[in-house]
């Protein structure tokens, strides 16, 4: 029976427009002038950038040079900690300040909360670090997400496409590998989620289903229906 259901961000609850159309450009314009305003005082930000300097081999004292990298790692789509960090402190002001306000779809949203009151567990797994998924839930157009969650993983577990990363989270949470429900609209994830024993659907929102073996959904709505057979 499942009981807990991890789920991927990024064209699973949220469309893939809104990460790269609003939150990739928005982080792009904004990190240089914060950086110059931060990299000094802020010691959060200090020791992002010294892990910038160690990654790229750029001076740490070069905070110019050091903008250009994280730049050009936005550009690249890169998975580094130190920049989805730093974007999470410049996604944290957007959405503050009212610039930003996260998307979820219509039908995630409503069935999150229905398994929520259901009394399934939900925790969130994506690339993104665990400050921009909070923001994301928590400053939402279908208002605040947060407390239906019990958890958040980040790349700290492993990459999204390794099985070992799965085993880690099965580890933490400290639950057998069939009663978890991993949701992601990416097959290379699903195969490695599924090495570790976890069962999968695959969110297909746009484009012709694939022609395979694993159960695949439209939407969250034939999600819970595939849910309700188990």
């Amino acid at each position: 029976m499942i009981r807990v259901v991890l789920t991927d961000i990024e064209g699973t609850t949220s469309s893939i427009s809104f990460v790269h159309e609003v939150l990739f450009p928005y982080a792009s314009k904004h990190l240089p002038e914060f950086i110059r305003a931060h990299h000094h005082t802020t010691p959060a930000v200090t020791e992002q950038l010294a892990l910038v300097a160690e990654k790229s081999g750029v001076d740490g004292k070069n905070v110019e040079g050091l903008i250009d990298v994280l730049q050009s790692w936005i550009a690249e789509d890169r998975k580094e900690g130190p920049l989805k960090a730093l974007q999470g402190m410049v996604w944290e002001q957007g959405y503050h300040n009212g610039e930003l306000k996260g998307h979820i779809y219509p039908d995630a949203a409503d069935y999150l909360q229905r398994w929520h009151d259901r009394g399934l567990r939900l925790f969130v797994y994506s690339s993104g670090s665990v400050k921009a998924q909070k923001l994301i839930f928590g400053f939402s157009n279908e208002g605040d997400f947060t407390p239906f969650f019990s958890g958040y993983f980040d790349t700290a577990v492993g990459g999204k496409k390794e099985t070992q990363s799965y085993q880690n989270i099965l580890e933490e949470l400290g639950v057998a590998p069939e009663s978890v429900l991993f949701l992601s609209d990416i097959e290379a994830e699903l195969e490695a989620a599924e090495s570790a024993g976890l069962k999968t659907v695959w969110l297909v929102r746009d484009g012709e289903l694939p022609d395979t073996g694993r159960p695949v959904a439209r939407d969250f709505a034939e999600v819970d229906a595939l849910l309700r057979k188990r």
